[in-house]
């Protein structure tokens, strides 16, 4: 017999997904190396505190993961260039 899944309640919180995620995820992730690092460390960062809040379902924090993903790894590629400038 099935078990009724408890529901949450979110009527008070405010959930909207940063970027709608397309099958594959790259779409969705194309404008992240357009990016200044500021703006992709700020995204990044109201990123992980929704996903830590526990408030978005599913199929949006899997988005907002991948978004992430695309997020860290241009602000870690940022840095990277950033230090290899200096130590010319």
């Amino acid at each position: 017999m099935a078990q009724d899944t408890p529901q949450t309640e979110t009527d008070d919180v405010d959930v909207q997904p940063t970027q709608t995620v397309t099958a594959g995820g790259a779409d969705a992730n194309a404008d992240v190396p357009q990016l200044s690092y500021e703006a992709a460390r700020d995204e990044l960062v109201d990123i992980v505190s929704r996903l830590e809040n526990g408030q978005v379902g599913l199929e949006d924090s899997m988005g907002l993961w991948q978004r992430g993903e695309a997020l860290a790894a241009h602000c870690a590629k940022w840095l990277d260039d950033a230090e290899a400038k200096l130590s010319d």
